[in-house]
């Protein structure tokens, strides 16, 4: 029952620091955004108590497979053409690709070319032996090379995740505070945004592919032939504008340069005119690309394409070397900044589907903290009562070593910018519960060795350290419950195993460490001849 004066100042210390990150929660956000960065760190109010948007998402499973079909197209060509193998035919149908080689070719080359596009597929699904293509000789110089499910399935399973990365920078561009961002099932993605009352907004943001291209528009051939559908077979044709001024360009389909050699986009204002642009930035490769184009096309039309839709297509008047430019299109400031976000946070890899749509407002949540804190209040009223008539004075050590530990969950919560949801207030409740049960443990241990007839010092010391180890063992496995959850778990269920799990380390902490220096403090200055308990 010997403290040190350092060991107890260290602990109180703790006690006070941890508590302290707690503060910023207690003012608006327009006073804390004045103090330091390491000081502005509160809890986040989850979806379900400050409102906000949930949206889950699919991703275009067939878009995927058109995609990967359309790849393995190109391969082939690029292999027979590399090998000079000459080919007749070359199609795609469903998921598979045939071939049919000239009369006179190499088959036995063309087949070790056409088997070096079949790849082993790495993974969990690598030790079966599995592949990516099925090659089959269907005889007459014909081949098919089927894209195997094993391999669509892990192609859709990497557009899942490259989607949830986009995703979330382009939430994160938003402004708004920890959003959740997780993957459900196969192909799937869910989205919670706390906070944000526009889910239309939120709609167009994800559903936009945002594969952007710069393209030349072909202005040797006639529109009207190309709306009466004979479009040029190396013209595309779209459109620009929406509603009435909605107008159709004839474009070229090679793609002079992509979008993915970007590297930055800004929102900004045009020095002449005032208008909303976008101001953007290639790489290295992108840059000279864009240099050579507008080079070689002085006084020709460039279309900005973005997901198959005109942003808008100038005039090249001179060339461009500097590696950037601006994009202008009739924008809104919101609409130039929405498309700077798309841009920078880069193009999914698939078309993405709303399959459920749900908007929380602020009301349900103002109700859900307003029953939360009844119950904590009225939880907590009942907890105290019971142990200052069940312990008396060490009841109010207890009742305070309670209150200090759920004000020190609250601090690490903050430090940690965690969120707090519905399921984490209860994981708090469960907590005050769970620390007044340890003061339990060692108080009537305590009991025990009064009855014993042992002196005050000794029988505080005997209850404090001999209820230590049913304390810590109690903790441990209930905080292995909590981590499974953590992990395992997802939404809510992670909300409370967090505040589960921060409250077992503060329970141990505030129960036997800090009651333990106040039943010292008590002792040394009281010197009591019995202990009321």
């Amino acid at each position: 029952m010997y403290f040190s004066p350092w060991k107890a100042v260290a602990i109180l210390l703790t006690a006070f620091l941890v508590c302290g990150f707690a503060i910023p929660n207690f003012f608006p956000d327009s006073v804390v955004e004045s103090w330091p960065k390491w000081a502005q760190r509160h809890i986040v109010l989850g979806l379900d108590l400050q409102g906000g948007s949930h949206i889950l998402l699919e991703v275009d499973s067939n878009a995927v497979r058109k995609e990967k079909v359309e790849a393995l197209r190109d391969d082939v060509r690029r292999v027979l053409r590399d090998a000079r193998i000459g080919y007749t035919g070359l199609v795609a149908r469903g998921d598979t690709v045939e071939v049919r080689l000239r009369e006179g070719s190499d088959t036995t080359q063309a087949l070790a070319k056409l088997r070096e596009l079949s790849q082993p597929l790495g993974g969990i699904l690598g030790g079966s032996g599995q592949r990516s293509i099925d090659i089959v000789d269907s005889g007459n110089g014909l081949y098919r090379l089927t894209v195997t499910q094993a391999a669509m399935t892990e192609r859709i399973r990497q557009s899942v995740e490259q989607s949830i990365q986009i995703i979330e920078r382009r939430v994160n561009e938003l402004g708004t505070v920890e959003p959740s961002i997780q993957r459900q099932g196969i192909d799937r993605v869910l989205v919670q945004v706390p906070g944000l009352q526009d889910p239309q907004r939120l709609k167009e943001l994800l559903g936009k592919t945002a594969k952007m291209t710069f393209r030349l528009v072909d202005v040797t051939n006639s529109i009207p032939d190309a709306l009466q559908g004979r479009v040029p077979p190396d013209d595309e044709l779209l459109y620009e504008g929406k509603g009435e001024r909605r107008s159709p360009i004839l474009v070229e389909k090679r793609v002079m340069v992509s979008g993915e050699d970007l590297t930055d986009a800004q929102p900004s204002f045009d020095q002449r005119t005032s208008e909303p642009v976008v101001t953007f930035r290639f790489n290295t490769s992108g840059a000279r690309k864009f240099a050579q184009v507008t080079q070689e096309n002085v006084n020709r039309p460039f279309a900005i394409v973005l997901d198959n839709e005109v942003i808008s297509a100038p005039v090249i008047r001179e060339p461009i070397i500097g590696g950037s430019g601006q994009i202008s299109g009739n924008f809104t400031v919101e609409s130039a900044n929405d498309l700077a976000i798309l841009l920078r946070a880069g193009a999914l890899p698939a078309p993405l589907t709303v399959v459920e749509e749900r908007t929380v407002g602020p009301g349900l949540g103002q109700d859900s903290i307003a029953k939360g804190k009844t119950a904590s209040y009225v939880g907590a009223a009942l907890v105290i009562g019971f142990m200052l008539a069940t312990y008396g004075l060490f009841g109010i050590f207890a009742n305070v070593a309670v209150a200090i530990n759920v004000a020190m969950i609250f601090g690490i919560l903050s430090l940690l910018n965690a969120t707090l949801t519905l399921p984490g207030i209860a994981g708090i409740v469960l907590t005050v519960g769970m620390a007044v049960d340890s003061n339990v443990l060692i108080y009537e241990r305590l009991r025990e060795e009064v009855r014993a007839g042992r002196s005050p010092i000794s029988a505080l010391d005997a209850g404090f350290t001999r209820a230590l180890a049913t304390i810590i063992d109690s903790n441990i496995t209930t905080f292995i419950a909590a981590a499974v959850l953590f992990f395992v778990g997802t939404g809510p269920v992670r909300g409370f195993a967090l505040t589960l799990g921060i409250g077992i380390i503060t329970t141990v902490f505030t129960a036997f460490t800090l009651t333990r220096l106040m039943a010292a403090v008590w002792y040394r200055t009281m010197r009591p001849k019995t202990i009321p308990i």
